[in-house]
């Protein structure tokens, strides 16, 4: 195991590695919930151990239903991580929100069917007897997304600071119909990974934001091509540099961070009472829960 990692990066769409990274050492981690998609790549960056994972694995070769989110957070709370930045590519549902904009969401809405969305809802993962509901009003972290909109902002590129997220199960894309309708609730962009790194990421106490690279109008612009998966590669190409300049940017910014504004989410978030849980299940989260079983 590497020397403890305060910050991480998962790597969306098109972005594989960060190739700023020095010093990198491949980590394969085993996880309570199985495997993550790949291994983590652990580099410096500005004097900071970062870990970086690609979403989809290298290749690109998990599709957004059957990624195992949870491994993959998991994976980032073992090696340390406090500060995670997630890279993702998204179709924009408003005109004045163009392909080749980045926006920095500050709201999520789930549209997924076939997702675990909890660190504690499997009893076949031996968390059964331990009852969490974590708080998710504001799904992405105020200061890490500030930072993001800043790091975004210095490339020179258009950003968007705000602006509500909606995850769909994938991996098809929308109908036009369903895209008129997330219009019509005043959606701003789409995607199909952010649920549930949300809710995993602020059940692992880390601070979470998304840097969301606009790569298409969806299908609901008529003035527009409808989107095609040769239309998103063209402007993930042209769009991957800057994802990763603003990375380096946010890392910079991190240099300096106190702990994660997050650090203490579960604190009222454990509904069970504590004399209640199993050891079993102490013991298998411990990584997660333990502080709050002393």
């Amino acid at each position: 195991m590497p020397e403890s990692t305060r910050i991480g990066v998962i790597g969306g769409t098109g972005v594989y590695q960060i190739e700023a990274l020095s010093d990198i050492q491949e980590v394969t981690l085993t996880t309570p919930f199985g495997a993550p998609s790949d291994s983590y790549l652990v580099g410096t960056l500005h004097g900071q151990r970062v870990a970086f994972l690609a979403r989809h694995g290298r290749g690109h070769r998990i599709s957004p239903t059957r990624l195992n989110h949870r491994a993959n957070i998991y994976g980032f709370k073992q090696l340390g991580v406090e500060y995670l930045i997630s890279l993702s590519a998204c179709g924009s549902l408003q005109e004045h929100i163009h392909p080749g904009d980045i926006v920095i969401p500050d709201q999520l809405f789930d549209r997924t069917v076939n997702r675990a969305l909890s660190f504690f809802d499997d009893p076949d993962a031996g968390t059964a007897g331990l009852v969490v509901h974590i708080g998710l009003a504001d799904p992405f972290c105020p200061e890490l997304s500030r930072i993001c909109y800043e790091a975004a902002l210095a490339t020179g590129a258009s950003v968007h600071q705000g602006g509500s997220f909606v995850t769909i199960e994938g991996p098809r894309f929308s109908t036009k119909a369903e895209s008129k309708v997330f219009r019509s609730w005043g959606m701003d962009i789409i995607g199909m990974t952010t649920t549930p790194e949300a809710q995993l990421a602020r059940e692992a106490e880390m601070s979470y934001a998304v840097m969301a690279h606009v790569t298409d109008y969806d299908v609901w612009h008529t003035s527009e091509e409808a989107v095609t998966v040769d239309a998103v590669v063209r402007m993930l190409h042209r769009n991957a540099e800057i994802a990763k300049q603003a990375v380096v940017n946010a890392i910079a910014a991190l240099a300096q961070a106190g702990p994660s504004p997050q650090a203490h989410a579960l604190q009222d978030a454990i509904i069970t009472n504590r004399a209640a849980v199993p050891a079993s299940v102490v013991e298998r989260l411990h990584l997660l829960v333990g502080k709050y079983f002393v």
